[in-house]
């Protein structure tokens, strides 16, 4: 058994907080003696009765003789006298913490009582977090489950008090951030301070009305919801709007600027204004619980996330189905809308949160934006040199190809900007773009020594068009040098070793601009403008990938999936698939938005045979390759793929981790630098399980989880793979599209 975390805990003030966090205490076995002092000996009494307490004070001077922590759960007001109080009787490692609102006066208390000098020890901090009923009955050992704690360490803060507070708090399962302690203030007088200000002054509002009765009778939910802070205590919120002031006044301040500007809009009726500023707040909520939803990425913390569970036993897959739109279209829809002339009217765009990401940075950069709404999206474009400098960094989530192509467009810009992404984006490589905007005259940084985000890009720089040689074959990398090339003087032209998905170049043409491709080389000029268009977002092909490869490995299999993106810079999986035999036919081929669609019929008639997969299809296949691993397990013989280094730096290196979960479910393969030997266990004629089932770590990468979720079909063991969370960025009704087809994955947080 580990030694506990503290010797000896010593809380001043039992309240709500102070007792939640010595029944987290107990029930994780973080120390074996807790003691309190309070003021009230009734709340002493309770405690005791509780178990809470070893043993209760009313002087703290008791309480904290031999104490390693020292908790402050009392009013922020009363800190400075408890220090002065205590301050001779602390060890010189004790670690000494507060649970209150504002921090900036904690800090002020005891540096009033220290001088600049202050304890090593000393780590304000405040659990966000509470509950309608106050006092040591009301505590709750899961009181900060699933809410924010933030820490503010000190300059004079030593590592280690700051470490065992993560740790503590990590324990009562709460999220830990930490941050300066004038940002805290800041940062909560806009969202914690400022509302309940606001609540309790439209309740005073009202109740001052002649008609209040009739007003709170029929108030509905909403009033409701909203009300609901202004019945906190008063004393308390007394004591912080005078404790955060300054912070608390600017706020008002931003707010009532922000008053202004819709009440103004309201009174000249601007229709298109007023739609622009909702439209923006509403995706924005949307945009922040994605944001709140993702957990503290922390080298040495296991992240809670979803995963998915397969069970064994013989499958069907049948159906007709429309996957949702191509995520790459889908980006440009945005990209390109935003900075064109007029209005674009975008059909089957993809609702999820990659594309969701670029759909929010350009409302971030005041372009007005209608929907999404059932795949529908109107933009209002602003012209090449309309986008408008963010408020702050624009977060792109998950999604590579917004942070590259972006990366182009923002170098062009007179404003400066900073992009950031989630932790799976924050360890993928940028240098590939930087280095040659760079030599285009950009002004842009990457971090660390791996260049990742965040990205930094300083504005105002005169862009020069280059003619670059595209080192490896990469559709972002030449997209985001074209995009820079909109605003550089001169011809902008890129080379590629072999051809990768050209829906820039096809975009661009359907927006009025002129590009040219001569064989790999592509090349337009500088300077030219956007025309607003229509735009219809073809199905993604690499959604489709996934059911037909559950379909080409599964006996009896039909499925049909209906509008699929055919552009032929795409279409490697339908070739690959082909060769190793698959039944598929593609049918009603037609032209929709500048790009070729078409239904694709998969039948699962005949065994799958392992191939060479040709390397003149690895660009045309790059997103796609984690589904054709599992076809290649499933086949007969051994499938060899060479030529595909970039499938090393995606969500993750998926060589790597699909040769993993492969090994995993009894699969013999071989991971090379640049793809791979799988042995596949197919057997002519036999439609047996080849996977063995296990666990297996998507490494928070989509196209990994949807992968070995379609291994399911084909398997004798139950597959439990980690980490599907991120599977909403590309494909959000995956599990229930592949429930209808007849593979039941099982979800769970």
């Amino acid at each position: 058994m580990s030694a506990p975390l503290f010797e000896k805990v010593a809380f001043i003030g039992l309240g709500l907080i102070g007792s939640s966090l010595a029944r987290v205490m107990i029930a994780e076995g973080l120390t074996q003696n807790i003691v309190a002092s309070t003021r009230s000996e009734k709340t002493l009494q309770d405690a005791k009765a509780l178990g809470l307490i070893q043993q209760g004070y009313s002087d703290p001077v008791q309480a904290v003789q031999g104490a390693d922590l020292v908790v402050l759960a009392l009013p922020v007001r009363a800190t400075q006298k408890v220090l002065e109080t205590i301050k001779p009787y602390l060890q010189e490692h004790t670690i000494i913490t507060d649970v209150g609102s504002t921090k900036g006066n904690v800090v002020d208390a005891a540096k009033a009582v220290y001088g600049e000098a202050l304890p090593v020890g000393f780590v304000p901090g405040h659990p966000i977090a509470g509950a309608e009923h106050t006092g040591v009955h009301a505590g709750k050992v899961d009181l900060f489950a699933n809410h924010k704690v933030i820490l503010t360490p000190l300059p004079t803060s030593a590592d280690w008090a700051v470490e065992k507070l993560i740790q503590l708090w990590q324990a009562a399962k709460a999220e830990v951030i930490c941050m300066d302690v004038a940002k805290h203030d800041e940062v909560l007088a806009h969202t914690s301070h400022l509302p309940h200000l606001m609540a309790f002054n439209l309740v005073e509002q009202l109740a001052n009305r002649e008609d209040n009765l009739d007003i709170f009778r029929y108030a509905a939910g909403g009033f409701r919801d909203f009300s609901r802070i202004a019945a906190s205590d008063p004393q308390m919120w007394h004591d912080i709007f005078f404790a955060n002031k300054k912070a608390i006044l600017n706020a008002v301040d931003g707010f009532e600027n922000q008053l202004a500007t819709i009440r103004k809009l309201i009174e000249d009726e601007d229709s298109h204004a007023l739609m622009g500023l909702l439209g923006h707040a509403q995706a924005a909520r949307q945009h922040f619980n994605h944001m709140l939803a993702q957990k503290p990425f922390m080298e040495n913390n296991k992240v809670t996330t979803q995963q998915f569970t397969i069970l064994p036993g013989k499958k069907s897959f049948q159906g007709k189905f429309s996957v949702p739109g191509d995520k790459s279209v889908s980006h440009r829809s945005i990209m390109f809308g935003a900075i064109a002339e007029g209005t674009t009217h975008v059909t089957g765009f993809l609702e999820g949160e990659d594309a969701l990401a670029t759909l929010q940075a350009f409302r971030d950069m005041g372009v007005s934006i209608e929907g999404p709404k059932n795949g529908e999206v109107t933009i209002h474009g602003v012209g090449v040199n309309g986008l408008k400098a963010p408020a702050s960094a624009l977060y792109m989530g998950n999604s590579g190809t917004s942070m590259r192509l972006l990366s182009g467009m923002l170098s062009a810009q007179k404003f400066d900007s900073v992009m950031t992404g989630d932790a799976s984006l924050s360890k993928r490589p940028m240098e590939r773009i930087a280095k040659p905007l760079r030599e285009m005259g950009a002004q842009i940084q990457t971090t660390g020594e791996r260049g990742t985000p965040p990205v930094s890009i300083t504005g105002n720089q005169a862009l020069q068009g280059i003619h670059y040689d595209l080192p490896m074959a990469s559709a972002q990398v030449k997209s985001g040098i074209l995009l820079a090339g909109l605003w550089a003087a001169g011809e902008t032209s890129v080379t590629e070793p072999e051809p990768t998905r050209d829906h820039t170049e096809r975009m661009l043409r359907a927006f009025g601009y002129d590009v040219k491709t001569e064989g790999n080389r592509i090349s337009l000029q500088g300077g030219g403008k956007l025309v607003g268009t229509e735009i219809q977002v073809p199905s993604d092909i690499s959604s489709a990938a996934f059911f037909m490869v559950g379909a080409a490995i599964t006996e009896g299999s039909d499925v049909t999936l209906e509008a699929v993106g055919i552009n032929p810079t795409r279409t490697g999986v339908i070739e690959i698939l082909k060769q190793m035999g698959a039944n598929i036919t593609v049918e009603n081929e037609r032209i929709a938005g500048g790009e070729p669609i078409a239904d694709i019929r998969i039948q699962g008639t005949r065994t799958l045979k392992g191939i060479h997969m040709p390397e003149d299809q690895v660009p045309l296949a790059i997103d796609e390759f984690p589904a054709l691993f599992i076809a290649a397990a499933c086949a007969e013989g051994r499938t060899v793929l060479t030529g595909a280094a970039e499938l090393r730096v995606k969500e993750s290196d998926r060589i790597q981790v699909m040769a993993d979960g492969l090994k995993t479910m009894g699969i013999d393969c071989t991971p090379t630098d640049d793809g791979i030997i799988i042995q596949g266990k197919g057997k002519a004629g036999d439609w047996s399980a080849v996977f063995t089932g296990g666990e297996i770590e998507s490494h928070h990468d989509h196209r990994i989880a949807m992968s070995f979720s379609i291994a399911g079909l084909r398997t004798c063991g139950e597959i439990k793979i980690i980490g599907t969370e991120t599977v909403a960025t590309s494909f959000p009704t995956f599990t229930e599209l592949a429930g209808v087809a007849g593979l039941n994955i099982q979800v769970t947080e």
